[in-house]
């Protein structure tokens, strides 16, 4: 029985060994998992939570690492399906701390996650894991859209849609504040950082997500729920990368939710994940083990 499923954007990022360098004048590269459903899936799995990824990569060398990779940190790979036409995405990253950290996705005109469709796996038994994580980024192109959709409105635990906003990969950014509501209009709780949130334009419609958290980068988070604000203090670290911090958060957070905790202290433990992560370089291989985020909680 698994007891988190993760839906979404896997791939490989490429991370430049010469920080603070434009990419044009970049000469190597150290390659890991990324992705939001690459990342959470680790964090989860870091954190001791039986996690299956659900999702899609390419029939290429780069596909099997990322199947090994995940397979080795303890993901369950069942649902990560092998597309057979189009490649598995590498992302390439520049890293200008302590906030600059521009990213150059290959996904045009589409990648195999965006393919990812029910066949892909066992609608049942991701509809009966405890927990899942669904994402903005899964509602832009079809099938993942309407696969995304009907994966949320079928769930039978607790749902956590992140907002996930990267604009470059919408054909028509003006879809996304429609779809984004669906799907939250579908989930327990919704993540987003401030950009995302003003994207998603919650408020502009009679919708508002019945739980929301705000997420504020170095200054912590804010929870809205019931018509209630709660403010949740950040963690301070000296920045190396803050890519994939948001990520480390939502796995932390959902780890806490399925131990039980109120939602206020699952948002403070992912403060601390998500600071523990931007204090290093990679997103997937930077996600701390439980013991780690433990001993940071002290």
């Amino acid at each position: 029985m698994i007891e988190a499923a993760v839906l979404g954007r896997v791939g490989i990022d490429l991370y430049p060994n010469e920080l603070e360098t434009p990419l044009r004048e970049v000469s190597t590269y150290t390659r890991f998992v990324g992705g939001f459903a690459g990342n959470v899936a680790t964090g989860l799995a870091r954190l001791g939570v039986r996690t299956a990824i659900v999702s899609r990569v390419g029939a290429d060398g780069h596909g099997e690492y990322v199947r090994s990779w995940l397979a080795d940190e303890g993901v369950d790979v069942r649902f990560l399906a092998t597309d057979p036409y189009w490649q598995t995405p590498p992302t390439f990253c520049e890293v200008w701390p302590p906030d600059r950290f521009p990213i150059t996705f290959y996904r045009k005109p589409t990648a195999p996650d965006w393919q990812l469709s029910p066949e892909d796996f066992d609608a049942d038994e991701v509809a009966g894991a405890p927990i899942l994580f669904a994402t903005g980024t899964g509602l832009a192109q079809s099938p993942s859209r309407e696969t995304t959709l009907a994966a949320l409105r079928a769930h039978r635990g607790t749902t956590i849609f992140d907002l996930d906003w990267r604009p470059t990969l919408w054909d028509d950014p003006r879809t996304y504040p429609a779809l984004a509501a669906e799907a939250a209009a579908a989930a327990d709780v919704v993540i987003g950082n401030e950009e995302e949130v003003d994207a998603a334009q919650f408020g502009a419609t009679p919708f508002d997500p019945p739980t929301l958290v705000l997420k504020r980068g170095e200054r912590g988070a804010t929870i809205y729920e019931r018509g209630e604000e709660t403010d949740v203090p950040g963690f301070p670290v000296e920045v190396v990368n803050g890519l994939g911090a948001g990520d480390a958060f939502a796995a932390a957070l959902g780890h806490s939710l399925l131990q039980g905790m109120p939602l206020v202290e699952a948002v403070r433990r992912g403060a601390v994940a998500g600071a523990i992560v931007a204090s290093r370089l990679a997103c997937s291989e930077a996600m701390p083990r439980l013991e780690e985020l433990e001993a940071a909680l002290v």
